[in-house]
């Protein structure tokens, strides 16, 4: 049998005084030491590491950070601590909650015609940022992309986020989802809600296919899950992650009604109702009547363009011309008026929370 073994070398500059801090302070058991007469180097293994101690190395201290459930029970409850040889000590919290930074209202408009740079990122995806400013960084707004279409090399992964929306716009993408069943197609004008740490993985996309992905922070981490094997052996459709549960919307059988604002009309999502009131999501178009001007109380209200035109008029603001593929952020408290849509004017409005009020004039 082969045997292969992993260790990180660190410097110190006093083997004899580190050894009662790796092993006393940093619960390590020492496993080797040497030479006996005047031992220099010492290998030591712990905390899911192995840490080998050379004071003859000559590269710089180096810094371990140990992640725990009981970061009190570690050091005394210590955050930072410096060996005696000059390795630096890093503690804290394994899971640490999820912090939702405070929304830094704008108004923002963001145009396709702008050339906004595309960014490649995780599994080859390409990336338009929808809202520069992220607010703050309370949110994330991403026009997604795989130019050329076939399997796509993904892992089944999950996100620590608040929120999560994945809304086709054009094309389609198959994904498996943990407890819901095998693989699913979304297809343009479907959306899936990915509830907090759900695991799933991307499989297979078409030529072409664009998404508009939202999510709540808009800094969160995208952890591998290594153990977990999809699809699951059981479906569990009514299953909640942090109250959250799993939706595939289908555009094709949604009804359409009566949108918040005069002028318009919207299919629902059901995304209000699954996450409990965490966000909406709605699909707008043209519908009877002159649209008004209007103000809302929401703390973010995010909107795509996906067919058509509209003018967006607000107060204080030159007015501009949306199309296809152009995003906006209106403020709550701020009097906007969404002017002279087309006949075919198609949008996707995203609002945090799912129900918000809306207050109109003429």
């Amino acid at each position: 049998m082969t045997e292969t073994r992993a260790e990180i070398r660190l410097p110190t500059t006093s083997l004899a005084k580190d050894l009662p801090f790796f092993t006393k302070v940093l619960k390590m058991r020492l496993d080797m030491i040497y030479p006996a007469d005047n031992p220099a180097i010492a290998v030591f293994s712990g905390n899911g590491l192995r840490v080998r101690l050379d004071q003859s190395a000559g590269e710089a201290p180096g810094t371990i950070r140990i992640l725990t459930d009981d970061p009190d029970g570690v050091a005394e409850g210590a955050r930072e601590l410096t060996s005696p040889g000059g390795t630096r000590v890093e503690i804290d919290v394994l899971n640490p909650p999820l912090v939702l930074p405070p929304t830094e209202h704008a108004f923002v408009v963001r145009r396709l015609a702008d050339q906004a740079p595309w960014i490649i990122g995780r599994a080859g995806m390409h990336y338009r940022d929808l809202v520069p400013s992220r607010l703050g960084g309370a949110v994330i707004a991403s026009h997604i992309r795989i130019p050329d279409g076939g399997p796509v090399p993904d892992m089944v992964h999950f996100h620590k986020v608040g929120f999560q929306l994945i809304f086709c716009y054009k094309g389609w993408v198959d994904v498996v989802y943990e407890d819901q069943g095998g693989p699913i197609r979304l297809k343009a004008g479907d959306c899936f809600i990915q509830p907090p740490e759900i695991r799933h993985r991307v499989l297979e996309a078409s030529d072409g296919i664009e998404v508009i992905e939202i999510g709540v922070p808009a800094e969160h981490i995208t952890e591998i899950d290594h153990e977990m094997t999809l699809p699951t052996p059981n479906v569990r459709p009514d299953r909640e992650w942090q109250g959250q549960k799993f939706v595939h919307n289908v555009g094709s059988e949604a009804a359409w009604g009566p949108f918040r604002l005069p002028g318009y009309i919207c299919r629902d999502t059901t995304i209000a109702a699954n996450t409990k009131n965490v966000a909406g999501v709605q699909v707008v178009r043209k519908g009877e009547g002159e649209p008004l001007w209007a103000t809302h109380d929401a703390d973010i209200l995010f909107g795509f363009v996906m067919d058509g035109s509209m003018t967006l008029e607000g107060e204080g603001k030159d007015p501009y011309r949306l199309g296809a593929g152009d995003a906006f952020v209106i403020p709550p408290g701020m009097w906007t008026c969404w002017a002279d849509p087309t006949d075919e004017f198609e949008l996707l409005e995203v609002t945090l929370p799912g129900t918000f009020a809306t207050e109109t004039r003429g």
